[in-house]
């Protein structure tokens, strides 16, 4: 059996943090903890407003991966969670135990995870927003890291990567650290978002 996932729950009420928690404490795929121990973050909240872009900034400060449960998102409130350091989204509406604990672990790994709807919306709303100036100096993706960070954002795991590109597990995952390293960036979601504001993919 797979290492279980040390995962806390926070929300703005009681009762979402409560119930939230009740859904996962039978799933031998998470482990319950406090804050400090834990992993990933569950952050569950109306809508991504200063208010919860806050709480995921305070996560990431904290060294966990913060996952968001939200009832109200648009693509303005998709691109505002990544870019304070969101790497999962589920609408509240779709959070089942079993897409919690996907998203959970895809966070675990590293990996970003959307609704592919609003995968595709942020990917438009990027495109419009895309700068027609060249990346600064020093900043340009490789073309390695460029089919990488295509195929990321196509939604395609790890392993898929791999295998597409003959290349390692390992690889991959050392190409998508040294891109959001060597640019400062928070996640592979916020990666992508970098690369097509930039124009580079």
């Amino acid at each position: 059996m797979e290492e279980r996932v040390a995962v806390t729950v926070s929300a703005f009420d009681p009762v979402s943090e409560a119930g939230l928690a009740s859904q996962l404490r039978s799933r031998q795929e998470v482990l319950l903890v406090t804050a400090e121990a834990a992993l990933v973050t569950i952050v569950v909240v109306e809508r991504v407003d200063d208010r919860a872009a806050q709480a995921i900034r305070t996560v990431q400060r904290n060294g966990s991966r913060a996952v968001v449960v939200v009832t109200e998102i648009d693509s303005a409130a998709v691109l505002a969670a990544i870019e304070a350091g969101c790497c999962g989204l589920v609408r509240r509406a779709e959070a089942t135990p079993d897409r919690l604990v996907a998203v959970v672990r895809a966070a675990a790994e590293g990996n970003g995870t959307l609704p592919p709807d609003l995968l595709g919306r942020l990917m438009d709303q990027v495109a419009r927003l895309r700068r027609p100036a060249p990346a600064p100096a020093g900043s340009a993706l490789n073309p390695r890291e460029v089919r990488v960070l295509r195929l990321v954002a196509d939604g395609r795991p790890t392993y898929d990567i791999a295998r597409e590109l003959s290349y390692s597990e390992r690889t991959v995952k050392n190409i998508l650290h040294d891109v959001t390293n060597r640019l400062q960036l928070r996640n592979r979601a916020h990666a992508v978002a970098y690369a097509l504001r930039e124009g580079l993919i």
